[in-house]
Order: structure tokens, then sequence, then C-alpha cells
């Protein structure tokens, strides 16, 4: 598909804005499409499935949008690890997600790329790309919320599409979009919907990347044990890599897909973002620590939940299954050593 037309929703924000980078450097014609804003107090993905349907006006907003494109990106969301408002985490990171869906279908589009955070797996010893999710958090409870009504939405549409129902075609209860001007969806057509599951990313500009410069450049940098671990810390022009290469790829594609493994180490990480070695603790001492820091956490409302979990991916690392993205040769070019290696200097330049 490195013909097609594309559309990303979110193309001002963090990973948005280096994935239209991307798409200009390929030569493939991308537009911006500005994500409405929706918030919600729904926290099933039956409940937000039925409310996306509902959005009329919405969904013929993202339709017009999205008349003409082959592909869909939503790199929209809110990424939040530390929010407590499960109104706007779920209204961002599920219900539109979920509109996005319904209007592609209903407008034609062949694929939708949806960008999902590994933060929904928790912190299992392996990430990978199965439906399996282990939320600690409100920001991570509603990214796999989001993930589970996309492939719900993924299951009705293909069954749909293969009886000669699909949404938005003839014989479907759900009719085209946009309303002012219906797109004909065929029959038979099923959008293909991916999810993105995005790693630790990094780069500049971004809050998270300047404190683990600081935090790596400080005494508090440290690691258990021989600091050798993998961790999933990735660049973000890693990633957008990995999203062109998703959207472009000529097969079928599977329902989740992981971000690549980009090379970095427990230890690494520090080297590069803090410019010096980190100190090596025994892997028992960090790991009470991680017990301390949730039962504070548990007394405070869970509201350090997030603090926690970086300090744990910190010390820990943690490893990553993407056997689909070497097999299908879509690894990207690591950078995160020199993004890591920019950070700690305009770190010091602020300081």
């Amino acid at each position: 598909m490195s013909q097609s037309t594309w559309r990303v929703l979110g193309a001002t924000g963090f990973a948005g804005s280096a994935i239209m980078t991307r798409l200009q450097q390929e030569g493939i014609n991308a537009s911006p499409v500005a994500a409405p804003r929706l918030a919600t107090s729904a926290e099933s993905a039956g409940q937000i499935i039925s409310e996306a349907r509902r959005l009329e006006s919405v969904i013929d907003y993202l339709a017009d949008s999205f008349a003409g494109a082959d592909v869909v990106v939503n790199a929209a969301g809110l990424s939040a690890p530390d929010q407590q408002d499960l109104t706007s985490l779920v209204g961002a990171n599920a219900l539109l997600p979920t509109v996005v869906v319904v209007a592609a279908q209903r407008t034609g589009v062949k694929r939708v790329v949806h960008l999902s955070s590994a933060a929904v797996q928790g912190s299992r010893p392996v990430l990978d790309a199965s439906e399996s999710t282990s939320p600690f958090s409100a920001y991570s409870f509603s990214k796999a919320l989001g993930e589970d009504c996309i492939l719900r939405l993924r299951e009705f549409i293909n069954a749909t599409a293969q009886a000669g129902a699909a949404p938005g075609s003839a014989a479907s209860d759900f009719p085209p979009a946009p309303s002012a001007a219906p797109a004909v969806v065929g029959p038979h057509h099923a959008a293909e919907l991916c999810i993105v599951r995005a790693t630790s990313v990094q780069g500049s500009g971004r809050k998270t990347t300047s404190n683990l410069a600081r935090v790596s450049a400080s005494p508090l940098a440290m690691v258990a044990g021989s600091g050798d671990r993998p961790t999933p810390v990735t660049s973000v022009h890693a990633l957008a890599e990995y999203v062109v290469s998703v959207g472009s790829f000529a097969g079928d594609l599977p329902s989740i897909v992981l971000q690549p493994w980009e090379g970095a180490t427990t230890g690494s990480v520090i080297r590069d973002a803090g410019r010096k070695n980190p100190r090596h603790v025994p892997s028992f001492a960090l790991r009470l620590g991680v017990k301390m820091g949730h039962l504070i956490s548990s007394a405070m409302n869970e509201k350090l939940q997030g603090a926690v979990r970086r300090a744990e991916l910190m010390w820990f690392g943690q490893d990553q299954d993407d056997t689909w993205a070497t097999e299908n040769g879509l690894l990207p070019e690591r950078r995160i050593g020199s993004v890591l290696r920019e950070a700690h200097t305009a770190s010091g330049s602020r300081r």
C-alpha cells in the first residue's frame, strides 16, 4: 500500500508528527485529521461501542475526512500515565478509536492502524502481541479497553462481511457515511484493523524523556544486577518507521502487533541518557523497593502506580516477543541510543 492515500489522526502530537514526517520521507500521500475530543462514563466495551454508533455527527465528520483514503492511522489519544480521570482517558483512548473504526468501515477505508500501548500488559516478564492484558492504572485500563473495542469490532465486521452485509453496505442496518454524500461500500468489504502496541517511546520534546535523562544523570540511576536485561525503551523514530511499515504491509495483518525491541538494555539506557555508569544493586533489594512503592501507592488511591512502574522498568527492564516483525523483515533502524544522548545534552543545557 505504499502508493495509497493515508489519513493520520493526532498528526500534531508526539507520535503522530513523527509518523507524518516518515510518510513524507517515503513519498506517501498523507493528510492530517483533527481528532474530536470525547469523554464518556462508560467502562465496558459493549457500552462504548453502543455509544460510538450513536455519535452520528462525529461519524459524519470523520467519514468526510476519510473520503478517498486507503489507510487511516489513529495516533490520537491521551498519553497521561499518571492521570486518574477515567472519563477523559476512556473518551480519548477507547471511545475515539471505536468511532474512528466505525467511520472508516462505513466510508470504505481499506486499513485502520490504531496506536495503543504495551502498558496494557503491565509488568509481565515478556511483552507480546496476544489479546491478554493486565492493566494496572487508569491510563493502562483505558488503553486496554480501546483494544477490546477494536477487537470486538474486527470480529463483527469480518463476520458481517463474510455474510455479505458489511456495515455501510446496502444489506446492513448501519448506513454508509457521511450521510450528506454516502460512500459506496461493498457488501463484503471489511476494513482491516490492526493494533500497534507502542512500548516506552522516547524523543525530543517529551517530558518523559527529559525526566529519564535527569534521573539517569543523578545518584538515583541504578539497575538490578549486571544491567544487561533487555528493556522496551525505544525511539519515536523507530515507532514511526514501524507504523508506516505495518500500514504499507502487502500481506494480511495480525489483529495486534508489538513494536520491536530496539536493542536497549537497562544499563545502556542509563549510560546513554545519563552519560554515566549505573549503580548495580542486588535484585532482591530493588524488588522490595517495588513492593513498598505499590503499598504506598495503594494507600494513596493508586496515584503513584505510574511512577512505581517507571522505576521498575528502569531497574529490571522487560523482554519483548517481536517474532512477527522479525519474520517479516520489519525491524526499524535502531536509534534509541542517539535519542537518549541528545536528551542528556538537552537536559544539561537547560540546567
